[in-house]
C-alpha cells in the first residue's frame, strides 16, 4: 500500500482519544474509511428514498388518469 506523510492538527480532546493508540495512523485511517462508507451508504439510501417517492407519484398520477375507467361498466 502507497502511504503518504501528512502533519495535522487536533483538538486537545481529539488527541486524548489517540494517545492510548498504539497505531495511530491505521486508526484514523480505519476511522476515515468508516466515516466515508456510512455517508456513501446514507446518501444511497437518499437516492433510493427518492426514486420509491418519485415512483409512487408516477403510480399515482398514471392510478389518476385510469380512475374513472376503473368502474366504467360495473354496476352494484
Amino acid at each position: 500500500m502507497n502511504t503518504v506523510r501528512m502533519n495535522i492538527t487536533l483538538p486537545y480532546d481529539v488527541a486524548q482519544i489517540l494517545s492510548g493508540v498504539k497505531n495511530k495512523s491505521a486508526y484514523i485511517a480505519d476511522a476515515l474509511t468508516a466515516k466515508k462508507e456510512a455517508e456513501e451508504k446514507e446518501r444511497s439510501k437518499k437516492q433510493l428514498e427518492m426514486a420509491y417517492k418519485q415512483a409512487a407519484l408516477e403510480d399515482y398520477e398514471c392510478y389518476k388518469e385510469w380512475e374513472d375507467t376503473v368502474t366504467d361498466g360495473i354496476s352494484e
